[in-house]
């Protein structure tokens, strides 16, 4: 998703062309989101980069998306006994308390008796991660665009001033770079002798659960345990189960861990009153993390020409809209958007300079 956003912001302006080692977009993380936006989750570059998303989400050009990108969801944070200092957490990202009746009208099979609170956020929503996706590319194409598919980047050397990118297919020669290479993004800064930016892929494990006969969830909101141990949501007929894991890997094509799948299932039992008796599909997504959790955007500060996009820490879809533009802007020496401003987004937060010290 950040690739192809930032693609298709900056072929209004350039010639660009997209390598891209899967066979199609979307392999990796971006096909593996859970697919919601909540403008309230995460670290406050990452609150602010959605909150300046949001009226694009809202009101996508028709020709960009026949459909809504938003749809109706809520997210009710669940508070077990021993997890009351939670209650203070969600209050200040703007959850409201929830009364537990109220929580079981909801989620008719939750098990109240094993919950001492609840806490709701009327604006967490589903997002159609592949319908925004695809706008972008048909974008990114309109604009002019090349995509390389199956075609790995092997190395680059610097010739009067032009990179030169090596890779499966050929070389290729191009006056700037942009890493949006998600897990791989550390690796991509080796071959260019970049900056020494960590960004390490962390894996995210989920399971699709068969319901109980006449179980009808589609209207459930997505529900987390309190500190966020654990998540479960409607998704296309079925419930998705994720322990909300966070195991740091090498990247590689992600599955799921079935240990944190199992103490999800565990965790999941003791809140819903029905017994999971089959796991159905898994899958694993690799969410990438700079160290200190802030995404990296911003020129390296060792070698010419060389633009980090990564870093995005499972936020990638639900920012890309404000993100794609402030890389935008920032490669072409513009201000960064008034929009992006006004929701407190200092660039030096997310710069590479941060980790040239």
């Amino acid at each position: 998703m950040a690739g192809f956003s930032a693609a298709a912001e900056l072929a209004e302006a350039h010639r660009v062309c997209v390598v891209e080692r899967e066979p199609q977009p979307g392999y990796h993380s971006t096909g593996r989101s859970a697919a919601t936006f909540v403008p309230s989750y995460g670290p406050a570059s990452i609150q602010a980069l959605a909150g300046a998303s949001e009226a694009f989400f809202e009101a996508a050009p028709n020709d960009f998306a026949a459909a809504p990108l938003l749809s109706p969801r809520g997210e009710a944070m669940m508070v077990g006994l021993g997890d009351e200092t939670h209650i203070a957490e969600g209050e200040a990202l703007g959850l409201r308390p929830l009364p537990l009746d109220e929580f079981k009208r909801m989620v008719p099979l939750i098990r109240t008796e094993a919950l001492i609170a609840a806490l709701y956020d009327d604006n967490a929503r589903d997002l159609d991660v592949d319908l925004l996706l695809q706008g972008y590319v048909k974008l990114f194409r309109a604009r002019g665009g090349t995509v390389l598919p199956r075609t790995e980047v092997t190395g680059f050397t610097r010739h009067y001033g032009a990179w030169q990118v090596q890779t499966s297919d050929g070389d290729l020669s191009c006056a700037m770079v942009v890493n949006a290479a998600g897990a791989w993004a550390t690796s991509i800064g080796e071959l260019a002798g970049a900056q020494n930016i960590e960004v390490t892929p962390k894996r995210r494990s989920a399971v699709l659960l068969d319901l109980p006969s006449g179980a009808n969830v589609d209207q459930w909101p997505l529900c987390f345990g309190a500190g966020e141990t654990f998540y479960f949501k409607p998704m296309g007929g079925k419930l998705m189960l994720s322990p909300a894991d966070a195991t740091p890997v090498e990247p590689h094509d992600a599955w799921a861990d079935d240990m944190a799948l199992a103490e999800a299932v565990e965790k999941f039992h003791n809140v819903i009153d029905f017994e999971v008796t089959h796991i159905g599909h898994t899958w694993g997504g690799l969410r990438s993390f700079a160290q200190d959790g802030n995404p990296v955007a911003g020129f390296d500060e060792t070698v010419d020409n060389f633009f980090w996009l990564a870093g995005q820490g499972g936020y990638g879809i639900q920012t890309a809209p404000a993100l794609s533009r402030l890389t935008a802007a920032l490669i072409n020496g513009r201000q960064i958007p008034d929009d992006i401003a006004a929701h407190g987004l200092e660039p030096a937060a997310l710069s590479p300079a941060r980790f040239s010290h």
